[in-house]
């Protein structure tokens, strides 16, 4: 008799269904048969299950088994498979009804005694299955809470082969869809009850570390041991604001493929912190193996990445961080496919001036020599250090002044300065540059298609603008204004006589008489862009996503009312 089961498993952070057939049959020997490439952990369940069913109180069939996973070329890895191979078995036995097993996906990994072991990748699952309309996914209780996170779906959590039996054939109620807490509490990461209070002095490295949090700025703190970079560092996580619904459900499922959620927990609503040691290798810190698994600045997704001594790093290590910090991503490629971790954190470095720690040190001596400094601080390469924003030099503070400086601002003080920077700058996205002499001003729109007025909650609940918006819908705006604030797009190229027309009002940008002007200096735009590497503000892609929502309902009103409700 042949029965087919649902499962799931994981490439990356990418889920991808699996068909479990089972087969019984009378001909030939005793025996179990797995195919469809299972690697050594896949084919050990075949012990696993044996004694599982028989110590679970059902009869091993004493037949022929044959266990295919589809689809056949991508090989199974992981212990996932336990829990429906063994349900399968049973149902090509006939001691379980088919039709309960087409109604599900089942994942779990069983131990001997046939109880049912918590898994890894569960939240990625989860949100695949609803994709794919499957409503009932059957995992183990520890792993209940995570899946309850997608919603939609009736999760059912199981502590044994047994328990399953009974709810799938009917004898047993279904437990009910457990309620994932919103949130994980902070002091599941020590990094954010680290207060910025307890560091006294250094006003300049803590002011750098509050620009980093507000603009999500990569940073690298130079300074002599003990001069306190690395307790400012660890305490950048606590003035972060919250990750997002998105960014939670993101943090949450790297976490979840790496195996990092501790039983029960809700959604990573707090931004991660990873600290690797100097001696992490390449595949530790940007992740990879034959099943490729997230690294370190992955698990540091939408938070902090600290790299304490970062002189120490292998020079091929440091490297590997260049594309990530440019891409916002890491792709590890496979023989068959090629594996996509998000990777967009802060980078915040610290490290010495030299091998000893004291050059420039204006009362221990220095005893490196020239070339050995040169070869320190060349292990940051200058491709990695054009990627960091913000370099601050932390100096030794003294005893005496530690003693009597007075206590600095605490990290929930400074916080509210960063939530307030993000609330005024966080939704504003555009891409603008100029070239001006004393005789024109040239402006280049990179987004033409976007109007002057972009929308903003800051911004929008100012006086100023709201009172713009009731003009607007009486038509009491003069057509200038009209047309510079409200119009649905803007030109790409502008070109003012700047001297003449300082408030910008007459575009010369097609006028034929000045089309060599207009040439020559967006050229000299061009050549600008080339020589700094001028990236812009962000990819087109993660523009068009963060606007394209509140842009629609700006150009589409049907009515000047809206400005109104607004």
């Amino acid at each position: 008799m042949l029965a087919t089961l649902r499962t799931a498993a994981t490439f990356g952070i990418d889920a991808y269904p699996v068909d479990v057939e089972v087969d019984v049959s009378d001909g030939g020997l005793p025996t179990i048969t797995m195919v469809g490439l299972p690697d050594a952990s896949v084919r050990e369940s075949r012990e696993r299950v044996q004694s599982a069913v028989r110590n679970s109180g059902f009869e091993f069939p004493q037949r022929r088994v044959t266990v295919n996973l589809s689809p056949a070329d991508i090989r199974k890895v992981g212990a996932a498979f336990d829990l429906p191979i063994a349900l399968g078995v049973l149902a090509a036995s006939g001691l379980l009804p088919h039709r309960r097993l087409d109604e599900a996906i089942v994942l779990g990994e069983l131990s001997l005694d046939g109880a049912v072991r918590s898994i890894r990748g569960t939240l990625p699952i989860a949100a695949r299955a609803r994709r794919d309309g499957i409503r009932d996914i059957v995992l183990p209780a520890a792993n209940a809470t995570e899946a309850a996170l997608v919603s939609g779906l009736d999760v059912v959590g199981v502590n044994s082969l047994q328990e399953t039996v009974a709810i799938l054939s009917g004898r047993q109620p279904r437990p009910p869809t457990p309620s994932p807490p919103i949130t994980a509490p902070h002091h599941t990461n020590p990094a954010h009850s680290a207060d910025l209070a307890d560091v006294k002095g250094q006003a300049l490295a803590r002011r750098a570390l509050e620009v980093a949090a507000a603009g999500g700025h990569n940073l690298l703190f130079v300074g002599p041991p003990g001069a306190g970079k690395s307790m400012l560092a660890r305490r950048l996580p606590g003035i972060l604001p919250p990750l997002t619904l998105d960014e939670a459900l993101e943090t949450t499922a790297i976490h979840s493929v790496a195996g990092l959620l501790p039983p029960a927990a809700g959604l990573l609503t707090a931004a991660p912190f990873r600290a690797p040691h100097h001696t992490a290798s390449n595949v530790a810190l940007v992740g990879g193996g034959s099943l490729p698994r997230p690294g370190e600045i992955s698990l540091a997704h939408n938070g902090v990445l600290l790299l304490d001594e970062t002189a120490e790093f292998a020079r091929h290590v440091l490297d590997a961080l260049r594309q990530p910090l440019e891409e916002g991503a890491i792709r590890i490629a496979r023989a068959l496919r090629t594996a996509v971790f998000p990777a967009r954190f802060m980078l915040v470095a610290a490290m010495n001036p030299c091998p000893c720690g004291y050059h420039d040190d204006p009362v221990r001596v220095c005893r490196c020599t020239p070339q050995q400094i040169d070869r320190y601080r060349g292990r940051l390469s200058g491709p990695l250090r054009d990627r960091i924003d913000l370099s601050v030099w932390v100096p030794a503070v003294p005893f005496t002044a530690i003693a009597m400086a007075a206590p600095g601002e605490s990290s929930a003080f400074v916080r509210r300065r960063v939530f307030a920077a993000r609330d005024r700058c966080g939704e504003a996205a555009d891409h603008i540059r100029s070239v001006r002499t004393n005789e024109y001003l040239y402006v280049k729109n990179f987004y033409p298609q976007r109007p002057h007025l972009m929308p903003s909650n800051y911004k929008d609940s100012k006086i100023i603008v709201k009172r713009l918006r009731e003009l607007h819908a009486d038509d009491k705006l003069d057509p200038l204004a009209e047309k510079l604030l409200f119009s649905p797009t803007r030109p790409a190229e502008e070109l003012y006589l700047y001297g003449e027309d300082r408030w910008q009002v007459k575009n010369l940008a097609d006028d034929p008489k000045r089309a060599k002007v207009l040439k020559q200096f967006r050229g000299r735009l061009e050549e600008w862009i080339k020589e700094t590497g001028d990236p812009g503000p962000e990819t087109l892609e993660v523009y068009f996503l963060e606007t394209e929502d509140q842009m629609k309902s700006t150009r589409n009103s049907a009515s000047r009312e809206n400005y109104r409700k607004n």
